[in-house]
């Protein structure tokens, strides 16, 4: 017998998101520790709120709101709040009931200063390392490090003289620039759309774009990522990074790291080492010298770095392709930097879920 079609909505209803969450949902065993390392951020939490005044948003929410973009490729945090109102399982996630209203999109805007002055997205990233480590998944003797190019929210059109005040003139809202044949340099010439980005080329034969560089440490046992940072997009950037990141390791081990050619100079060698590490670096004798030599690469585990640091090219086509980092959705780099941070973060998750969900 035909069942008819009929499609009058219920007065009332009983069900809650959770409930039609399957129990075997990838997302269940992320929610816990998400939800365990946000209740260890409950004092950082309060420091940068009021105790007076009416009742914010709750940071618990924003943040997991902000993972979920990073898990399902949501491209802005409109069309983030638009799939909340009518999807269950990000209702379930965010700590949504089945009657709650949610907030306008801009208010992501109005709280991520405050997000920001309290380094949240930096606390949340040791707090889920933490998990990780009491879990046994951490290397503490192995890294890797390097860098990549994420393009700035600034077009090229945006990078004129210094001393230019106005927009050019001519083409309404979207301006004729012709700047083949000028001389363009970062001493005459910045932004005027996000005044950190730097017009840089990542190698020979690519174009140059305004970009930031971010760059990753990671631990060569299970690929997790134990450092995440954005800097300014200059030539040597990413060798000051590794080594600012590698000291914050601390400890009195010694460590070593992988890393590729562009990391092989003498002064970034000279500094590792006095950081207590083994430059695992590949060797660069293109019409040089390499400041790698044969008491490094004789030994088996400067082949096994060489070979593990590739890698962290999983980490970054995580975070570009799934996460959304190919280019910065922010102008300035502190913001970027929060959300690079936060989406690591998520990518920790995802790898620590798929390595040791019995645990969790």
């Amino acid at each position: 017998m035909r069942g008819p079609d009929i499609q009058q909505d219920s007065l009332f209803s009983t069900v809650s998101p959770e409930s039609r969450v399957p129990k075997d949902h990838p997302l269940r065993p992320i929610r816990t520790m998400v939800d365990a390392a946000l209740s260890e951020l409950d004092a950082d939490f309060n420091a940068i709120y009021s105790d007076y005044g009416r009742d914010s948003i709750p940071p618990e929410k924003l943040l997991r709101a902000q993972l979920l973009m990073a898990f399902y490729t949501i491209r802005s945090e409109r069309q983030l709040m638009e799939q909340i109102d009518y999807n269950l399982l990000f209702r379930w996630f965010v700590g949504f009931s089945m009657d709650d209203r949610v907030w306008n999109h801009s208010t992501f805007t109005k709280n991520r200063d405050r997000l920001l002055e309290g380094d949240i997205a930096r606390r949340f990233f040791a707090q889920v390392l933490g998990q990780a480590e009491r879990a046994g998944l951490l290397s503490k003797e192995h890294f890797s490090v390097d860098g990549t190019l994420i393009e700035a929210l600034a077009s090229l059109k945006s990078y004129r003289p210094k001393d230019e005040d106005g927009p050019p003139g001519g083409g309404g809202r979207n301006p004729d620039v012709d700047f083949h044949g000028e001389k363009r340099s970062r001493d005459t010439h910045e932004s005027k759309t996000d005044k950190d980005a730097l017009l840089f080329r990542k190698s020979k034969g690519t174009a140059a774009k305004l970009a930031y560089l971010g760059h990753l440490l990671m631990e060569n046992r299970n690929g997790l990522v134990m450092d995440a940072q954005v800097t300014q997009a200059t030539g040597t950037a990413e060798r000051e990074a590794a080594v600012d990141m590698v000291e914050a390791l601390g400890g009195t081990r010694r460590v070593t790291l992988g890393a590729d050619k562009n990391y092989d100079t003498k002064g970034c060698v000279d500094a590792l080492r006095c950081a207590n590490v083994t430059p695992h670096v590949a060797q660069n004798t293109s019409n040089r010298s390499s400041a790698i030599d044969g008491r490094t690469t004789r030994h088996p585990g400067y082949a096994m770095s060489q070979r593990f640091r590739k890698r962290i090219e999983e980490c970054f086509g995580w975070a570009k392709v799934i996460g959304g980092m190919r280019k910065s959705r922010f102008v300035g780099r502190e913001k970027l930097d929060f959300q690079f941070v936060l989406t690591m973060s998520a990518y920790n998750l995802v790898r620590m879920r798929n390595l040791g969900a019995q645990a969790w």
